[in-house]
C-alpha cells in the first residue's frame, strides 16, 4: 500500500503531497498523521498541496477533519502551496476547512506555526 511520508522539522511535521490522492491514501495519511503527532509531541502539522491541481469533496473533507484531530491532540495544522483552482473549488463545493490556516508556501507556513506558539 502506497503511504505518504512524513518528516519530521523540529516540534513540526511536514506531509508533502505529491501523489494523485484517492480515498484510502487519504485515509491512511489520517491515520498516519495523527499516530505521528502523538509519538512526536509535534506542535504543528504542514500539509503541502502544491503538486495536487484538483481535490474533490472526500479531500477536502479529509483535510478539515485531519486538523480538526490535530486540534484535539494539540497541535496545529497549516496547508500549505494550495492551487488557485483548488482554492476555487473548494469554494465551489462549499467547503470550510474550520481549523485549518493557509500559507503560500512552506517557509511562510513555518513561520506562521511558530508564532502560534
Amino acid at each position: 500500500m502506497d503511504r505518504i511520508p512524513i518528516l519530521k522539522m523540529g516540534n513540526l511535521l511536514l506531509v508533502t503531497i505529491q501523489v494523485d490522492m484517492h480515498d484510502r491514501l487519504a485515509m491512511t495519511l489520517q491515520d498516519d498523521l495523527t499516530s505521528r503527532i502523538v509519538k512526536d509531541r509535534a506542535k504543528g502539522v504542514l500539509i503541502d498541496i502544491s503538486a495536487l491541481d484538483i481535490v474533490d469533496s472526500f479531500i477536502g473533507r479529509m483535510i478539515s477533519n485531519t486538523a480538526a484531530m490535530a486540534k484535539v491532540l494539540d497541535a496545529h495544522t497549516v496547508v500549505v502551496g494550495m492551487q488557485p483552482a483548488v482554492a476555487i473549488t473548494l469554494v465551489e463545493l462549499g467547503l470550510k476547512l474550520d481549523g485549518v490556516r493557509t500559507a503560500l508556501n512552506v517557509e511562510r507556513g513555518v513561520a506562521l506555526l511558530q508564532r502560534m506558539e
